[in-house]
């Protein structure tokens, strides 16, 4: 269950208004806290929607209203799923605790919670999954547990492809396991992602308890499951302002483009990391070390396939699709005939134009399920996301700045060194960061803790 400690008001006599500039979730979040606790917040968001990255349109093609991309969540992000409590939303996200796999040819296998205790939760159904031998399966299990023993924090900067060498796992046990596992969670491939990262998915979202691995999907489109936020902010005070962009930023003042300044107690600055340097002073850009990190930060892209079928093709919720370019299968109706497929770390993908890119995601589906050989798409939508995520390379973990800039303006974004990758609950984070900074508290007085870990956990992570 979810703790609600930091969740009652804690106002601060110091300070009485802020502006967040940027409303995609990191911003949401931390002006939602702060209108919470009784600051006058005005956010200012430059596109004439919110939610940033986690945002839909309306498909002129269809005339349906599709999201860029599947978001999820896993029962570990634990500020995401507070947050969405906090405005009453969170029963719009449907939860799975079974992961599907299809081969090639359709043979299928599920994972999840057993009957055993956390770590050993899953023990069964891994031993029970058809698609690697069981050496394999026994060697995941054996990596599991040295994973659980890790103090990721003290690992130098590596790619996890090192760790799963140490761990001795085999080719099949990476592509065919580990990767469509960290390459979701992470945006990158397990030779490129950072170590300690890819071992914070695996030791909080598939070790820690129980329902630390359960996948939460939005059943609404996005901009509809975030539109209550906007609500719940202007309810308590709050102003949200889309359409205006700023294009100056300072510790107690903003500029919009025409030049109107504003003014508060704090600014926020939730942009993409890509984006903070045009809005800052540049003798701040030259001076704070922590923000020359920034431009070397990378990006890494995700496609978003959107299909529809002229007969039901997947009547699983979601599916991993192994050895398949194409990586997840999520189920968007209740037939199965409209489908969302999804491509992390798609840079391989991105010069490639519409056709090209939904012919080789309809062959991924027809080689995983033969079903759909016959089925014909009557609908499709491709979307890019150049800058989807930033890439938690190991180089990156040194270029993550902290909240608080030399100058006093308050940073969040899933970029901001959170302890977490670019995630939903990695923005929402850093936004409840920024709100506790400029209200006079420590960066953690609105954070919740982490899923409370099982007994045993506690006592194999010991021994």
């Amino acid at each position: 269950m979810i703790q609600r400690s930091g969740a009652a008001p804690v106002r601060s006599t110091g300070i009485s208004t802020a502006i967040v500039v940027g409303g995609g979730l990191a911003g949401l979040a931390a002006a939602l806290r702060l209108a919470e606790n009784g600051v006058r917040v005005q956010v200012f968001e430059t596109r004439p929607k919110l939610g940033g990255r986690a945002t839909s349109f309306d498909d002129a093609r269809t005339g349906s209203r599709i999201d860029n991309c599947q978001h999820v969540a896993l029962g570990c992000c634990t500020n995401y799923r507070a947050f969405l409590q906090r405005v009453g939303i969170e029963h719009l996200l449907r939860w799975y605790s079974t992961t599907h796999w299809l081969e090639p040819g359709g043979r299928h296998s599920a994972t999840g919670p057993g009957p055993l205790p956390a770590p050993l939760h899953g023990a069964f159904s891994l031993l029970a999954a058809k698609f690697l031998p069981l050496r394999d399966r026994l060697a995941i299990g054996h990596a599991m547990l040295l994973a659980l023993r890790e103090d990721r924090a003290q690992l130098p900067p590596a790619p996890f492809s090192e760790w799963l060498d140490r761990a001795e796992q085999s080719e099949a046990a990476r592509q065919r396991f580990w990767q469509p596992l960290i390459i979701s969670a992470c945006n990158l491939p397990i030779d490129r992602v950072d170590q300690a990262v890819a071992l914070h998915v695996v030791q909080e979202g598939l070790l820690a308890s129980r329902w630390s691995s359960a996948v939460g999907v939005p059943a609404v489109p996005l901009t509809d499951l975030y539109a209550p936020v906007q609500r719940r902010i202007e309810a308590c005070a709050g102003s949200v302002r889309v359409g205006e962009s700023v294009k100056r930023v300072a510790a107690d003042r903003i500029e919009t483009r025409d030049g109107t300044t504003h003014r508060a107690d704090r600014v926020i600055c939730a942009v993409p990391f890509e984006r903070v340097a045009s809005l800052l002073d540049e003798s701040e850009l030259r001076e704070d070390a922590a923000l020359k990190g920034l431009a070397q930060l990378e990006h890494s892209p995700i496609l978003g396939v959107h299909l529809t079928f002229d007969r039901p093709v997947l009547r699983l919720a979601q599916a991993v699709l192994i050895d398949q370019g194409t990586q997840w299968l999520f189920r968007k109706d209740a037939e199965g005939r409209v489908l969302h497929a999804v491509i992390s770390a798609a840079e391989d993908w991105m010069a490639m134009d519409e056709p090209a890119i939904v012919a080789r995601v309809l062959n991924d589906i027809r080689t995983c399920i033969p079903d759909a050989a016959e089925a014909e798409p009557i609908a499709v939508r491709a979307v890019k996301e150049r800058r989807a995520t930033f890439a938690p390379t190991p180089a990156s973990r040194a270029l993550r700045p902290g909240t608080v800039t030399r100058s006093g303006v308050l940073l969040a974004g899933c970029y901001v060194d959170t302890g977490w990758p670019s995630t939903m609950e990695g923005a929402v984070r850093s936004g409840e960061m920024a709100a506790a900074v400029a209200m006079g508290w420590p960066p953690q007085q609105f954070l919740q803790p982490p899923l409370k870990a099982g007994r045993m956990v506690r006592l194999l992570s010991a021994s």
